[in-house]
């Protein structure tokens, strides 16, 4: 493959590692080399293409290598996908030839493809539902619970967000562009709620109000930011996708202008705004 700043190169200690390269700007995909015996796991329609010896495979659940416990094991598998926004089925591309075969994937939407080895993050990334896009076999999709009443309430991902653990490689698929952030100890950061996309465990996750009740009418910006307390790390998007489809919505139904997401006025805050 040519040289690309996302790209990686096979290393011959870790024996369950892929080689892949990100291509595109703002409509990436991705695209992963496999030698032989070696897997790839994506969400199903996620495929873009793959060579004639890559063999796919339709399973149930997120087609981790440790995912026991018979049948029953597998439902409870697919059902905590279920909860975070993926199919119940997931498909596994396996190169059964020789020499070298590639297989590519594609985010649904507008946005940047993060390529992320779980295994220098302490095996565990907490993102926001939806992200999974594919990963080296043997990365789970499991269930990650806020705490906190608010900040499962107000906090933009619900209660509930994707947990991903192992120690290959996976790629998460974030809308816009994408910010890192590395968190010192007691550093903290504020994040619009929609706009928070990924963070290491050691990161706390709370809430803080956004202003007063002038801000919070009027500013357009909601009830509350995220706070994002280190140590850890922390990518931002900068385009939720929830945030393009309502305006998409807006441009439908032919209101137009640019109303906060977080506004409470609604129609009012509007007409406030000359909208």
């Amino acid at each position: 493959m040519p040289p690309s700043p996302w790209s990686h190169t096979r290393s011959a200690s870790i024996a369950d590692d892929i080689d892949f390269e990100i291509k595109g700007d703002d409509l990436q995909f991705v695209e992963i080399e496999l030698d032989p015996g070696e897997s790839a796991v994506a969400e199903a329609g996620a495929f873009v293409w793959k060579d004639a010896s890559v063999q796919m495979t339709t399973v149930f659940g997120d087609g981790s290598a440790d995912q026991g416990g018979g049948f029953m094991g597998k439902l409870l598998g697919a059902g905590k996908r279920l909860i975070t926004g993926e199919s119940l089925f997931t498909t596994v591309f396996t190169h059964t030839g020789s020499g070298k075969a590639r297989v590519a994937f594609a985010s649904p939407t507008p946005g940047s493809i993060l390529p992320l080895n779980l295994g220098q993050l302490g095996g565990t990334l907490i993102c926001q539902k939806d992200s999974f896009l594919a990963a080296a076999r043997g990365v789970s999709i499991g269930l990650h619970f806020q705490r906190r009443v608010m900040t499962g309430l107000f906090g933009g991902e619900g209660f509930i967000m994707q947990r991903l653990e192992g120690d290959g490689w996976v790629f998460v698929q974030m809308g816009g562009a994408l910010v890192e952030r590395e968190l010192a100890p007691g550093e903290e950061l504020h994040i619009d709620t929609g706009c928070l996309a990924a963070y290491t465990p050691g990161v706390d996750f709370d809430l803080v109000m956004a202003g007063g009740v002038k801000s919070v009418l009027f500013g357009g910006e909601g009830l509350f930011f995220a706070r994002l307390r280190g140590p850890g790390k922390v990518w931002i998007q900068s385009l939720p996708f929830a945030r393009l489809a309502g305006r998409m919505l807006q441009a439908a139904n032919h209101q137009g202008g640019n109303q906060g997401e977080g506004s409470i006025l609604g129609g009012l805050g509007r007409m406030i705004d000359g909208n």
